[in-house]
Parts: C-alpha cells; structure tokens; sequence
C-alpha cells in the first residue's frame, strides 16, 4: 500500500511525487543502466537507454514478485541535463510505457560520467512490496 504525501498548499508536482508512505517488503534495486540482460547496449541514445534501465528495474522488481506500482522512490544519474531536457516529451513516453501511470517520488542528479563508459543514465529504485 502507497500513499502519495503532498503537503497543503504546495503546487502539485508534474511526474514524480514529493513522498510516498508505503508499507510492505522493501526491495532496494542497485544503478540500472542501458543495457540489456547479456550487458549489451543496444540503444545509444538517451531515451533509448533510459527505457531499458527501467525495464531492468522491472524485471528485479518482478523477480522480488513486486510489480512497477510498488516502487517508491526513483533515483536517476544522467550525463546530460541538456539531452535530458531536450528529450522530456519522449522521456516521458517511454517512462509510461513501460511503468504506467505510477510517479513515485524522484531525485535526479546531473553527474560528469557513469562507470560503463556507454551509459548516459543509471536509474536506482527502492520499492515496498506489500506481503
């Protein structure tokens, strides 16, 4: 069970929540980054990337027996704001696809490179899988 804490008065968020309360199992999914299950990366673009790391994220999700409505918490490492903000529509598009309609709350952080020298962005995630 999630509740999304907003406090009174502040203007709503567009895309990820300032709080979630969640009860349940947690599950904390170590940087997921653009390549798929053989360590291959297959797309070289932002979104293509962002895409799968989220998919990654579902699938030790899945593999926990959680499913994308039990993440929490989203924390993303991206090479490029610029590319980032360039790309927000299709960002966008691409999160839906693959979590639905589910914002939990979110961090980003702008950092100067990732350790695998193809990734552009690394997504980690903490979930509550309810028991």
């Amino acid at each position: 069970m999630h509740k999304i804490i907003q406090p009174d008065g502040w203007k709503q968020p567009k895309g990820y929540a300032n709080g979630v309360l969640a009860d349940g199992a947690r599950l904390y999914i170590g940087g997921q980054i653009g390549w798929n299950e053989d360590q291959v990366f297959v797309a070289k673009d932002f979104v293509g990337q962002m895409e799968q790391a989220l998919k990654n994220i579902v699938a030790v999700l899945e593999a926990a027996g959680g499913k994308p409505e039990h993440i929490a918490r989203l924390t993303w490492y991206v090479t490029d704001k610029k590319e980032y903000l360039a790309h927000q529509r299709e960002v966008g598009q691409a999160y839906q696809r693959v979590l639905g309609k589910h914002f939990p709350a979110m961090t980003m952080v702008v950092v100067k490179e990732l350790v695998e020298d193809e990734a552009l962005v690394e997504i980690e995630a903490t979930a509550a899988i309810p028991s």
